[in-house]
């Protein structure tokens, strides 16, 4: 794996850090309902305001679909971070512009700053470069630890890594060296576990494993566009029907490369999805039509964990 800078090759005192995070938390009723993503990231915020940086959260918040719009609103989120970070974060109306630079300038060295959903502007998921620059320029450093969002190529997680001196953080950091750890020298059998809602944000990574793992599970809604390639009913079950013939052929090279795919054998379904929903667990081609597929079973789950005790 390439060399990346980290924590430790930068001095951030006094500097204003753009330092992009993944706070796409699970909310209800405007209160964060698992933190699990802001207490991955508190490390390096803490770090970073301990040595004296100005640290300004750019982060995404749902599909807002490029203009702004309340429902997806990160202001809820500051009071979250807040909480687990054990000291004040201020909040942006805006993350470019008049709201943004204001807000910017108004920071103390250590001071936490959250700029509002970068996904309330179009410029960012198409990773325009006008908008990475109005990003740039309400900081000097750019440190990445948003490793769940790292595979888009957004202004955020890619544009504002070629305007400014750009490192790692922490959590990012243990996610590198986790995976040089399992994919540059490992020791066999090497066990690839993937989730996620979609195949198509994932076709390179899924066809370069095949070539590199013994076994590749594969979990989430996307293990339901593999059963539907395989020719499985998957009911109401989110599926990438267009992209069977996608699926297909990764099976094929998994199975030319000696690479097991262990697909889910029995499911846990729903004919509706929300909490409280009543279900069961069914073999998976068993699954009703009118039901769609939620977790995976008890018998998936021992194979799965044969699989792991292997590796």
């Amino acid at each position: 794996m390439p060399e990346f800078r980290t924590l430790d090759d930068g001095n951030f005192a006094g500097k204003r850090v753009l330092l992009r995070v993944d706070l796409n938390v699970p909310v209800k009723d405007g209160k964060v309902t698992d933190a699990t993503r802001i207490e991955r990231v508190v490390p390096t915020i803490r770090e970073l305001s301990e040595d004296g940086a100005k640290v300004i959260l750019l982060a995404h918040f749902g599909r807002p679909k490029g203009e702004p719009d309340p429902s997806f609103s990160l202001r809820p989120i500051a009071p979250a971070v807040e909480k687990v970070l054990g000291r004040r974060v201020g909040f942006a109306g805006d993350c470019v512009g008049e709201a943004a630079r204001k807000a910017v300038e108004a920071m103390s060295d250590g001071d936490v700053l959250l700029l509002e959903n970068t996904r309330f502007h179009k410029g960012e998921e198409k990773n325009d470069p006008d908008f990475a620059r109005a990003l740039a320029e309400n900081g000097d450093i750019y440190i990445n630890d948003a490793f769940s969002a790292a595979h888009r190529a957004h202004a955020s997680t890619e544009g504002l890594a070629h305007l400014l001196p750009a490192f790692a953080g922490r959590a990012m950091q243990d996610e590198l060296e986790a995976l040089e750890k399992g994919l540059g020298k490992p020791a066999k059998p090497v066990v690839a576990i993937v989730g996620g809602a979609k195949v198509s944000t994932k076709i390179d990574l899924l066809t370069n494993l095949t070539h590199k793992v013994d076994a590749l599970v594969i979990g989430g809604g996307m293990a339901n566009t593999f059963l539907a390639a395989r020719g499985t009913d998957v009911g109401k079950s989110l599926c990438e029907h267009d992209l069977a013939g996608t699926a297909k052929q990764i099976m094929i090279e998994a199975a030319e490369a000696g690479c097991a795919v262990i697909l889910p054998s029995d499911a846990v379904v729903a004919k509706e999805f929300k909490a409280g929903a009543a279900s069961k667990t069914v073999a998976i081609d068993q699954v009703p039509a009118d039901a769609m597929i939620l977790d995976v079973g008890p018998k998936t789950v021992e194979v799965v964990n044969q699989w792991i005790d292997r590796a």
